[in-house]
């Protein structure tokens, strides 16, 4: 009892009621959906006293059935009570907001046709105007400290480069700059001809690519996440005069990409972190942290560290420090981010967290330039955490229940966006203690507090030597006495992590509670948040191993509460979850349905499909040629055993998902088809892996609605439609 202590603690600091949920509320419905607003992208102003954030909305669209929308929003936190206030209107997607160092002025980002670039708000009076015009766009402004100029970044693609890389060209017998760049201009010096000498076909055959008419590939990481991404981009620095924005000037060049910015308190030095610049960028993954003056002159390395990876770096407020993120390489989708230090001589480095066992997130400076803050997922929850720019013990500053999604901190205040069960995507300002906690936005809490709410509880289960933490909820409004059916509902990653704080699966929880479903998720073996040695125990087992733990906790969840139906269980997941699903059900019998979503099933060509491809050999210690390394993955595969499955399955895919791939999900289907097996196969427009998450919101309704109609066919559970109950209650309010 005395580890959740202070769980407890917190919930009465918030205000979070632990309630049931009352019979007068209204169930969860699928279009609540639509009025979810998210606040993100927190950036407080120099003293502290004010907050400009990002709220994500969702609004009608006549062609589109609806569309995002993203506005900068302000809330003065002196006082008692925060007041908040829209700043930005209209269709807008704005970004990325700043301060200028006196707080008179915001810089910020906005995306308008196909280009982002960055605007000014006057917040003394006037409206934002545009700053820059760069052809390639323009992102991440961070103002100079005496606020005169404003550093940005452009991905600038290869063919306006000019001069040739420091590697060799990876185009079988041709070489860089050996035919027209007609992606500039024309060439006039070779006449282009399907019928003429070499010279002249091979000018021919570069017109026709230029218009990506074919689209001819030499990359290793040619895949991106919707279209394939052939063209690979160097990102570079430049400086434009906030007064006479024609003074604007590129402070880097050349096939190096220079990333995360910042400059030195001065304002005369400016660092960055960049890869190694010895080979193809695709195979290139050691990164060091740059250092340049503020014209980009004397640019050079300040600091490496042999297999890691190096980024993020940040000036302290004094100078004297810098901080940054490292991970090492060594297989390194497993690896853990460190957080790490070195003064900004480039003198004494080293990481400060090695024995915090959790993968760091966002990382701040305090002001005094004494204190780091990140945050880091740990056991269902996503905390924010301290610790001395010197090293040593690490403090808790904000625990569970909450999920942290982002912070700021300056002056004397943090302000953060979390989630909480009760109030998702909610702001709150505390000092930099964690204390005196006060809620700064009502972007949901007032409409799900006229919901039902369903709030999970928590069980930990040793199973196979390791404990695993799973989460039960019940269906909403359940009577005692009545048996009820079971989602098992998993995770992907396969390195994620479930649990209240997080918040992509609270609309999908609380809305097959409300259908009537008990909901079971746990974090099995492979999952982050439980340290190094857990997240590594999948390695060369993705499906028995964590289907034990998954399955486990299942069970125990059914000992543990007798209202769940063992007749009647459904299991669903995405992406690792989606393998995940596909795997139990080719091993196991018990589950009446199943939705297997954007999954990966025949691991072998998983390596050459998607773009998370390093996931295959990472995880299972070689390539598809090499007999071991094949050997283990087709062990893991649930195509291997497709013959087995029985349990009806929902596969569901989106046509443009290049992180797993759409074969994928077409093998699985057609070895299904083709075996007589109860199949069907859904598969999305214009979509990728994040439909779930980010996709267009009609969509994504679709899917929540066809996950809960195919699990509808072989239910028979106690509780009508969410509809129904809606119908009922107003009845029994109005009399009609």
């Amino acid at each position: 009892m005395k580890k959740f202590l202070p769980y407890l603690i917190v919930v009465l600091t918030l205000k979070i009621p632990c309630t049931f949920a009352q019979q007068a509320k209204q169930p969860i419905v699928t279009s609540d959906l639509l009025k979810m607003r998210m606040g993100t992208q927190i950036a407080l102003s120099p003293d502290g006293n004010q907050a400009v954030y990002v709220v994500t909305s969702i609004i009608p669209d006549k062609e589109q059935d609806y569309q995002y929308l993203n506005h900068l929003w302000l809330a003065t936190l002196e006082g008692d009570q925060p007041l908040t206030r829209q700043l930005t209107f209209g269709d807008r997607q704005d970004s990325q907001p700043v301060w200028s160092p006196d707080g008179t002025q915001l810089a910020f980002v906005r995306k308008e046709g196909d280009k982002p670039q960055i605007w000014i708000l006057p917040l003394t009076g006037g409206e934002a105007f545009v700053l820059t015009h760069a052809k390639n766009g323009a992102s991440q402004p961070r103002w100079s400290p005496d606020g005169n100029k404003i550093l940005f970044t452009s991905g600038i693609p290869s063919h306006e480069i000019e001069g040739k890389p420091s590697w060799e060209s990876e185009r079988p017998g041709r070489s860089f700059g050996d035919e027209p760049n007609y992606k500039l201009k024309e060439d006039t010096t070779v006449q282009a001809s399907p019928d003429g000498d070499l010279a002249a076909v091979r000018a021919w055959l570069a017109k026709n690519a230029s218009k990506d008419n074919p689209r001819v590939i030499n990359r290793l990481d040619f895949q991106g996440e919707l279209d394939l991404d052939i063209m690979p981009r160097f990102t570079h620095l430049f400086i434009i005069d906030v007064q006479d924005t024609t003074q604007v000037a590129p402070i880097t060049a050349g096939f190096q990409s220079y990333q995360s910015p910042d400059w030195s308190p001065d304002g005369q030095h400016i660092v960055c972190s960049s890869f190694k610049n010895t080979q193809e960028p695709d195979r290139e993954l050691e990164s060091e942290i740059w250092v340049m003056k503020r014209d980009g002159s004397e640019a050079r390395p300040l600091l490496s560290m042999k297999d890691k990876r190096l980024f993020q770096p940040q000036f302290s407020p004094d100078g004297q420090t810098i901080a940054f993120v490292a991970a090492d390489l060594d297989q390194i989708t497993y690896a853990q981010f460190e957080l790490g230090v070195v003064e900004s001589s480039g003198n004494n480095a080293r990481i400060i967290t090695q024995d915090f066992d959790r993968s760091l997130g966002e990382v701040q400076w305090s002001p005094d330039s004494k204190t780091l803050y990140f945050s880091a997922a740990s056991q269902g929850y996503f905390p924010l955490f301290s610790i001395s720019a010197k090293g040593g013990k690490v403090n808790t500053v904000l625990e569970a229940p909450l999920g942290l999604n982002n912070y700021d901190v300056a002056g004397d205040r943090i302000v953060f966006a979390a989630t909480t069960v009760e109030k998702p995507y909610e702001l709150y300002a505390t000092d930099r203690q964690g204390k005196s906690m006060v809620q700064i936005t009502n972007l949901n809490s007032e409409w799900t507090a006229q919901k039902q709410i369903v709030e999970p509880q928590s069980f930990t289960i040793n199973h196979d030597g390791r404990e695993i933490q799973y989460w039960v909820m019940a269906p909403a409004g359940r009577e005692q006495g009545k048996q009820y059916p079971v989602v098992l509902e998993m995770h992907g990653g396969p390195s994620a992590m479930w649990g209240p704080g997080e918040f992509s699966m609270w609309q999908e929880f609380q809305l097959l509670c409300s259908w009537g479903y008990g909901v079971v998720y746990a974090n099995p073996r492979g999952s982050g948040g439980y340290g190094y040695e857990f997240r590594k125990a999948n390695y060369q087992d993705w499906g028995k191993g964590p289907a034990s733990d998954v399955l486990a906790a299942l069970e125990d969840a059914m000992q543990q509460h007798d209202w769940m139906d063992e007749e009647q269980l459904f299991l669903t997941g995405g992406s690792y979850a989606g393998y995940l699903t596909a795997w139990i059900i080719s091993q196991d019998q018990r589950f009446d349905a199943a939705v297997a979503q954007r999954g990966v099933y025949e691991l072998a060509f998983f390596f050459g499909e998607g773009n998370a491809w390093r996931l295959a050999p990472d995880h299972f210690g070689g390539y598809p040629w090499e007999p071991e390394a094949l050997a283990s993955m087709q062990a893991n595969s649930p195509q291997t055993f497709v013959a087995n499955i029985e349990t009806p399955l929902l596969i569901i895919h989106s046509d443009n998902d290049l992180r797993t791939g759409v074969r994928q999900s077409e093998l699985l289907y057609k070895s299904l088809k083709v075996l007589d097996k109860p199949v069907e196969y859904v598969r999305y427009p214009g979509e990728g892996h994040e439909l779930s998450r980010s996709g267009n919101p009609l969509r994504r309704m679709d899917r929540l609605n066809r996950i809960v109609e195919f699990f509808e066919r072989y239910a028979n559970h106690p509780m009508p439609p969410p509809a129904t109950q809606n119908e009922s209650k107003t009845k029994e309010r109005t009399g009609k």
